[in-house]
């Protein structure tokens, strides 16, 4: 799916370099095609290394997908440019009274936290209750998937005794989910996280299902019928690199931290990582854009509620 952004957004360049099919601004009004839209609201520190890493993942496809960033009001980025995100990002009183095929909440680092104490937290909540009328569906990622569940369903988040890191094997629990479909019995998930959601809570609420879950790294993917909230526990978009970025800071600054693992050849940190997620991932974020978004939304976007 070419997705259509920005024409100096700084993604553009990674992505074509990877023959990744990128529509800019200037090309995409030429085309007489209602593109798909998806809000990212991206509540990473990184917000460039995250931007470039979910419009890798809606990429490659005869369709449009129009994205819009969305930052919090409340909350403002510390480690991107003010000019980067003057430039590419909107808040949400810019956005509130228009509609949207698809909507994706990213993870955020601040999970050991509990969500009352996030600085942006009711605004969280206001822009997770207006996306129930105003979006199709929304993917919500890692933490931005704990804040979904407990927001919406009340389950809450637990600590680790130690970080969830590294890459594990998955499995479906529902089989018949086409959000996996053409998925291999057993695929590989990234995660690192502080904290869990637990099997036990979510199976009490009648509304959610679990698709997805590994032995060691727990439940991975859990819907509700028709995908209008599909809430996701790990980082499927994450870069080849990404998680030895985290173990050399986290190792750099002296905290707590194992080698991530089935990530590195014998665990060796000296060799390149193994990735072995990346056919996963482009299957889940295609099926999601498929058979949840643009199967499901109306042609007139107007009339999602």
């Amino acid at each position: 799916m070419p997705i259509k952004i920005p024409n100096l957004l700084p993604a553009t360049k990674t992505l074509l370099e990877e023959n990744i099919f990128v529509m800019t601004e200037t090309r995409a009004i030429t085309q007489d095609i209602r593109p798909l839209h998806i809000l990212m609201l991206n509540l990473m520190p990184k917000k460039i290394e995250t931007e470039t890493q979910i419009a890798r993942l809606l990429g490659n496809s005869p369709l449009q997908v129009d994205i819009t960033l969305l930052q919090t009001a409340t909350h403002k980025a510390t480690h991107t440019s003010a000019d980067h995100m003057l430039a590419f990002y909107k808040t949400f009183d810019e956005v509130k009274d228009r509609r949207f095929d698809g909507m994706i909440i990213t993870g955020a680092p601040v999970e050991k936290l509990e969500f009352e104490e996030v600085e942006y937290w009711d605004e969280l909540c206001e822009i997770m209750e207006w996306s129930k009328s105003h979006v199709t569906s929304t993917f919500h990622i890692c933490w931005g998937a704990q804040a979904g569940l407990y927001y919406h369903y009340g389950i809450n988040k637990y600590p680790l005794d130690k970080k969830m890191f590294g890459v594990f094997p998955h499995k479906a629990d529902y089989k018949r989910s086409i959000l996996l479909r053409g998925m291999d019995d057993v695929f590989y998930v990234p995660h690192s996280r502080h904290t869990t959601v637990r099997r036990e809570d979510i199976e009490k609420v009648e509304k959610l299902r679990i698709l997805a879950s590994s032995d060691e790294a727990g439940v991975y993917i859990v819907g509700t019928e028709r995908g209008r909230q599909i809430f996701v526990t790990g980082h499927s978009e994450y870069d080849p690199w990404t998680l030895k970025n985290e173990y050399e800071r986290d190792k750099n600054e002296g905290l707590p931290i194992e080698i991530p693992k089935n990530y590195f050849p014998n665990d060796d940190d000296t060799k390149e990582p193994i990735v072995r997620w990346r056919s996963g991932a482009n299957l889940l974020y295609s099926n999601w854009l498929n058979y949840f978004v643009y199967q499901t939304t109306p042609y007139d976007i107007n009339e999602i509620q």
